[in-house]
This record gives structure tokens, sequence and C-alpha cells, in this order.
């Protein structure tokens, strides 16, 4: 039994129909010529081998007494029937029917009295090469179990490096344990003292945190540092603003319906962009999410003359934590949409990139990612459903107009099954007032865009994956803007026979015998 973080029982006191909480991916899987199978029976059955190194795949929620603290996880043995399922397409679809198909899938909520997963495989695609042994695959895994690199760490309890799945460890399936409720209620109170004890063990760092805030202010941190990446004074200059975003249709009150499209850019070319213009490969997303917006805008109008904001979110976990759960923060930056010339786009999202790491450790000890919940959740669950029914977020000054996340993936292929996995167009989560998310993973040699939106903010989000890829293209037509490395200067010989003159070699002692 395990009590969930505040920041994990968050995505469930903030699910609602419009806003499903689940996160996932559409993948492409080719399996090889030899293949004879029913390839869902198989999947089945490779899953249920990996179930002893999957956690998240093996636990339901168990609620608190009156909904009076977070929930625990309990052991749950998985249905396999039940979460892995066949979706058999219409004759002839194509990948936009795929993504289709996704979208109408996505705002379905997973079942809260289950484990809280779900694999849709589809069947019967009619594209690309090979498709008679291509399937798609539809993950769900909710958002209260995973964050984004949980979720790179959970494939890489089921997937497989070659074509012949690796040896699985085999153990006996973990026995159900009744737990009764004075051991859930004392389980509860020990967590919540610890939790006290935490807060009291973070107030130094906080204060310090604060301080520097207070000293220095967060806007000031941000300007100093575009105005060393401009030369160019930062009351000029709009790229560290980190003030309110400009209102667009996407800060608006979301829908159940949602859109979805996925794209995959080489990441050979990126890597060479990133050279070109010394720059992150983070920069390079920001910058080609800038340029497809600005595209969208200009054909979908208004173009607002202030430019758009990203929620990014930011990883707080420690280097080698693989467990399953949500570490993690969020900070804004500007996305230069309102620069015409993608040369100057390019030098203000480097600058306002530079400006939002700048502040990320000023204010890293101020966003916990748990603390005590007693009486939290059903006031949590009370404002999100007056939230959502009230409309908000039709009427609040928006702080960002979408959410852009890069998660690092895996440079090499990747097999389910026998399978080989050829595409992974992440999946994720739209809110109230944010109808647009843009989730970014590397794998193998691309790097895939998965864009979610709800339908009736932006139903054009498949026009929005071709103009990913005409800002990617229109980025490689820039002039290179990295510095060269000042050459080193040989020696000069002159000085070194100097110094050898100035400084003879002792001489070796005479051997010629002394005379008497």
């Amino acid at each position: 039994m395990k009590q969930l973080s505040a920041l994990d029982a968050s995505f469930l006191y903030l699910e609602t129909p419009e806003m499903p909480m689940h996160v996932g991916a559409l993948h492409l899987l080719e399996l090889p010529a030899s293949y004879r199978g029913n390839f869902v029976s198989d999947l089945r059955r490779h899953i249920a081998g990996r179930l002893p190194l999957a956690p998240a795949l093996c636990r339901k929620l168990a609620w608190m007494p009156f909904n009076l603290a977070n929930p625990v996880w309990i052991d749950e043995p998985p249905d396999l029937d039940q979460h892995i399922v066949a979706v058999k397409l219409t004759k002839g679809s194509t990948l936009a029917d795929l993504e289709a198909k996704v979208g109408e899938l996505h705002p379905r909520l997973l079942d809260r009295e289950r484990p809280l997963w779900k694999f849709h495989v589809f069947e019967g695609l009619a594209f690309g090469p090979n498709k008679e042994r291509r399937y798609g695959l539809y993950t769900q895994v909710h958002h209260a179990a995973v964050d984004g690199q949980a979720a790179v760490a959970l494939a890489a309890a089921i997937f497989d490096l070659s074509p012949e799945p690796r040896a699985s460890k085999t153990t006996r399936a973990r026995k159900k344990l009744p737990i009764g409720m004075v051991q859930m209620l004392s389980g509860v109170l020990a967590n919540q003292l610890h939790q006290y004890a935490n807060i009291v063990k973070a107030l130094p760092s906080t204060v310090g945190a604060l301080a520097q805030l207070a000293k220095h202010g967060a806007g000031s941190v941000a300007s100093v540092a575009v105005t060393k990446m401009r030369g160019q004074s930062a009351a000029s200059d709009g790229g560290a603003s980190l003030g309110l975003a400009p209102r667009t249709r996407l800060n608006a009150a979301v829908t159940a319906r949602r859109a979805f499209a996925g794209v995959s850019l080489p990441i050979a070319e990126l890597k060479a962009l990133r050279r070109a213009h010394d720059v992150t490969l983070n920069d390079l997303v920001l910058m080609i999410c800038s340029g497809a917006l600005r595209r969208h805008l200009l054909k979908h109008p208004p173009l607002p003359r202030k430019s758009l904001v990203a929620a990014v979110p930011v990883s707080t976990r420690a280097a080698g934590d693989t467990s399953s759960n949500n570490q993690a923060s969020i900070t804004v930056v500007n996305l230069g949409t309102h620069v015409a010339d993608p040369l100057k786009r390019l030098l203000y999202v480097k600058a306002a990139a530079a400006a939002m790491k700048a502040t990320i450790g000023s204010v890293k000890n101020l966003v916990p990612s748990d603390f005590p919940s007693l009486g939290v959740p059903w006031l949590m669950s009370a404002v999100s459903a007056l939230y959502s029914r009230t409309e908000v977020a039709n009427r609040i000054p928006p702080i960002a107009n979408v959410a852009i996340s890069n998660v690092p993936g895996p440079a090499f292929p990747l097999y389910l099954a026998g399978a080989k996995m050829l595409t992974n167009y992440p999946t994720s989560i739209v809110v109230h007032g944010l109808a647009l998310n843009i989730t970014v993973q590397s794998y193998n040699e691309s790097l895939d865009f998965g864009l979610m939106a709800c339908a009736h903010a932006m139903p054009q989000v498949t026009e929005l994956a071709l103009h990913v890829k005409e800002a990617f293209e229109e980025l490689k037509t820039l002039p290179p803007t990295a510095v060269p490395a000042s050459p080193v200067p040989a020696p000069k010989r002159g000085k070194r026979v100097a110094k050898a003159t100035a400084e003879p070699r002792a001489s070796a002692p005479s051997r010629k015998r002394p005379s008497r």
C-alpha cells in the first residue's frame, strides 16, 4: 500500500469528462515477414511475462473513507483481455483515419475500478510498405501513475532491443491482500506526519529561494539572460517578459472531443542544425512549434501582435530515478510568433529559452510535489467540477497559450512481442485554457511530434502537423549563427629556442680522472 503524492493525486481530482488525464502514444508496429499468428493474443502473453517489471500496470486505487485524503495504490493483477483490446478499422484505412480513431478514443476515461491503463491494437491498416504486417497500437496510462520519464522507464520494461524477446523472469502472481479500515487510516496518518516533517526540512531552501527572488525578481533574472544573449536593452525587448499571454481561441474551456495528428522529423538533421546555431534540441523544438503556430494563425486569424507563450513541463526527477510517479514542475517561455523574420525569431526563441532556464533554479524549491492532503480531495474535486461547469477559462487572463513538452527517448529501435516499433507519437493532455498540447519524443532516428487538441478549438490539427514540417524546412534554409571557436595559436619557435638558450641543460659531469 502506497499513498499517492499530492501531485499524482491532483491528476485524479482534476479529471472530468472534458479533461481526461491519461497519457500515452500512438505506435506503428511492423511484424517480420515470417510471422504467423494472432498478434493481439501474442501481445497479451508478452505483457503477462513483463508484469513483474512494470508495477504501474499491476495496481489500482483504493479510496480513503469519506475521501478525506489522497487514495492509495494497492496490488491488483490486470485482466489482460480487458486491458489489451483489438480494434478493427474499416477497409482501406489511412494514417489520417488512424489518427482520427485515436482522437475518438482519447476522451474515454479509464475505469478507476481497474488498473489505470489500456492498450488498443488496430488491425487492418492499408498504408505504407508491408501494410499486411503492420498494426497500430494506442496506449493509455493515467497521469496519476506516470510522468513522461516514468513512462519511458515503463516502456523499457515491456519493449525489447531485438525481434527476439528477452527472457522474462517468471514470478508467482502477488496475492491481493485485503486492507482494513484501521490499517488504511493509520498508513495515511503516518504519511501525513511524514509530509509535515518534509515541509519543515524544506523550509531553509524555500526561504533561500524566496530571498533570491525578492532580491532580484524572476523578471529581472530573465531580463539579464536575454540581455546577455542578444546584446540589447532588456527594457526594449519582450523576450524576457513573463507576463500574461495574448488571448487566442486556444484559451477556452475545452469540450470532450479531441483531434490528433503525428509527424516525424529526422533527428540527424536536427542535430546538424543544433550545431549550426549553437542551440539545444529543446530550443529547436520551440522554434519549430513557433513557426508552425505562426503559419496556422496567419491562415486561421487572428495572429496576436504579442508573442504566444508556451507552458513547458520541467522534470525534477533525480538521475537514475525510474519510480512510477510524477516528479515535475512547470514554467513558461515566449515563442516569438509575432516576429516575421525567421532568423530574428530563432534568436528570439534562443534568448527566451535562456531566460526560462535562468528562472528555473530560483523557483524550483517553491513548487513541492507532495504535501499533507487531509481534506484536500473533496475540495479539489469540487473546485475542478465548478471550474469546468462555469467555463471560467473563457474569462480569466491566460498565462500560456499552448503546452509544449520534450521527452528524451531511446536512440535505437525497439520491438514489442516481435514487432518493430516504427513511430512513437505521444498523446498527452489538453486542459481548460490550454486547448493544444504538443509533446515531442526522440526515437531511433526521428523526433516524433504528437499534437493533441480540443476538436472544437482547433479542428485543423492535421494542418498544424504539415506546418511543423514546413517550419523545419524553413529552419534548414537559415544561415548558421553559431560563432566559430577561435583556433588555439601554435607556440612560436623563437620563444622556445630562446627559453632553451636562457636555461641551458646542466652538462654531465666530466669522466676525466683528476690529476694527483
